[in-house]
């Protein structure tokens, strides 16, 4: 389950909160596979003299084509929805380890390794 966070400049607007998560989660849906039901998306406004970029990218369970394939295309639609989004923009996916987290007791490696097990079977 996939949780997004996008933060753009400017002032709050519910509409346009609302058309980027749409788009986020469609396109997290397209590249990564990842099911738009429990896909959460958060979004913030921040005021452009406040913004710093920085951060690292980690490892994850995509291919590292999917991911790059991913970020060119909330790039570009993020581009579009918003207009003129600067070059030094940054989108940072911080894939959390599937041994680190999961649902009903059970953590998402374990739900990988099971379905893989009762898929061979």
């Amino acid at each position: 389950m996939p949780y997004i966070n996008v933060t753009v400049t400017g002032e709050p607007d519910a509409a346009l909160s609302q058309r980027i998560a749409a788009q986020v989660s469609d396109l997290t849906k397209q590249h990564l596979r990842k099911d738009p039901t429990v896909t959460a998306v958060s979004i913030s406004y921040i005021d452009p003299n406040h913004w710093f970029a920085g951060g690292r990218s980690l490892a994850g369970t995509n291919m590292k084509t999917e991911m790059a394939a991913y970020l060119e295309a909330v790039f570009a639609g993020l581009s579009a929805t918003l207009g003129n989004v600067h070059e030094e923009s940054y989108i940072l996916v911080h894939e959390v380890p599937a041994a680190a987290y999961g649902y009903g007791g059970k953590t998402q490696e374990h739900r990988f390794i099971s379905g893989r097990m009762k898929a061979a079977a």
